[in-house]
């Protein structure tokens, strides 16, 4: 296909929107100004304006538009999103989150309160699928962690980010894995296992590091620690690991969760499972909705020439290290700044993922990176961004709750930061490989 840069312009145009909203809102001083203006409704001038840019008559352009939105691969992501939301608010409200912080916090000997806190929220984050709820719950103990032991705040509540950023990159139901494995095209259990070989040395070195950091002190936890409303989330983890497959896995969380909650709740009824499920779908929409949208842009895009010419780009961009004879990492190279460009453009990691994936799997197929490679690295480098913007909604949450600036947060992220450099080393040695 020939290559077309004029293709490009909706994209350009949808992150203009949502990148300028942003900047104004940030200028008056609003609060998560990069979330004034929902990016379903930002992306709607550029889906018009990609559909008077096609080629072809009227009726043919739209045609293109709805079968990208109707792509299986859209479709089913979509459907994951529904379920993934639907077991995480079912859980939360059956006391799993509660549960799993309690037994955490109870098993942490006193010179381990900051490995200990990553470690939870890194197993929170995982079970959840959602940084954002993750560092909901467990922010607020990492100030009174903080107030307790005498440990730096700003320590204290970059190690909670560095953990919900562990289980946002690796949890089967996360958005990002989500969107990452589909669009790659392969299964979220090889993504888990070539995603984990790269990021637990990352997690090992922050654990290291965090261990020299702290200081002795005890942490005031329930004694009361329930244990059955955190099996959910361990039979979740079990059965993804298993291989199962990933909607017959979140139904089974939910089941489980719901007959939990049921049988263990004098209170909880099937009104309120029902209340729950759908609490789940609406916490969805967003990034449901988006999928569709983009699904389709990305369609029209690709049949103009955009993505093509985007290739090229990459191509001329990586080409010394072609001509050297590295191949595959000139495209994993290019695969991670594309996403990591484009996370820095839009703040949201999962959008960066939807906008790179086909473009990544691309460059992928061009220069012989392993779909699985591929996944892990879109997933990987737009969490590394994601969890060092002091504009992105992970540290705009955590240093609102904790009454910390946002820049003064973002230098205290270490796990991010060696999660990156980790990456880069496994693109340098051709690590792992399988």
């Amino acid at each position: 296909m020939q290559s077309n840069p004029l293709a490009l312009l909706p994209l350009v145009l949808f992150l203009a929107l949502f990148v300028g909203s942003g900047l104004y809102f940030h200028a008056q001083s609003v609060e998560f100004a990069f979330y004034q203006v929902q990016a379903p409704v930002a992306i709607l001038p550029a889906v018009v304006l990609a559909i008077l840019l096609a080629r072809g008559p009227l009726n043919q352009r739209i045609d293109t538009f709805v079968k990208g939105v109707g792509d299986s691969t859209i479709i089913t992501m979509c459907l994951i999103y529904l379920l993934a939301g639907a077991f995480a608010s079912v859980a939360k409200a059956t006391g799993g989150v509660d549960a799993t912080v309690s037994l955490g916090l109870s098993l942490i000997p006193a010179p381990l309160v900051l490995p200990g806190l990553f470690v939870i929220t890194a197993f929170i984050a995982t079970a959840m699928g959602t940084s954002m709820g993750t560092i909901a719950a467990v922010a607020p103990i990492a100030v009174g962690v903080a107030d307790t032991t005498g440990l730096a705040l700003p320590l204290c509540v970059g190690t909670v980010i560095g953990g919900a950023m562990f289980g946002d990159n690796l949890s089967i139901i996360s958005d990002t894995t989500i969107a990452a494995t589909r669009t790659q095209g392969c299964s979220m259990r090889d993504k888990f296992r070539m995603n984990l070989a790269i990021a637990a040395p990352a997690a090992l070195l922050t654990l290291v590091w965090l261990f020299l950091q702290g200081e002795s002190g005890t942490v005031p936890v329930n004694e009361d620690v329930a244990l059955l409303p955190v099996l959910p989330y361990i039979a979740v983890l079990g059965l993804a690991l298993a291989g199962i497959n990933v909607m017959l896995v979140l139904f089974s969380g939910l089941l489980l969760a719901g007959l939990i909650g049921l049988l263990n709740g004098a209170d909880y009824t099937l009104v309120n499972l029902s209340k729950d499920i759908y609490a789940g779908y609406s916490g969805m929409q967003e990034i449901l909705l988006l999928s569709l949208l983009i699904g389709g842009l990305g369609a029209l895009v690709a049949s103009e020439g955009g993505l093509a010419f985007l290739s090229r780009c990459v191509d001329r961009l990586t080409r010394g290290l072609q001509q050297r004879g590295h191949e595959r990492r000139a495209g994993e190279l290019g695969i991670s700044g594309a996403v990591a460009l484009t996370n820095v453009c839009t703040a949201n990691n999962t959008v960066a993922i939807l906008i790179s994936g086909q473009l990544a799997r691309d460059v992928a197929e061009r220069h012989k990176v392993d779909a699985r490679r591929s996944a892990s690295l879109l997933d990987i480098f737009s969490c590394v961004v994601q969890g060092l913007l002091p504009y992105g909604a992970q540290i705009l949450l955590a240093s609102s709750l904790a009454g910390l600036s946002p820049l003064a947060l973002a230098g205290s992220i270490h796990y991010c930061l060696l999660l990156g450099l980790a990456a880069l080393v496994a693109i340098i040695l051709g690590r792992p490989r399988h």
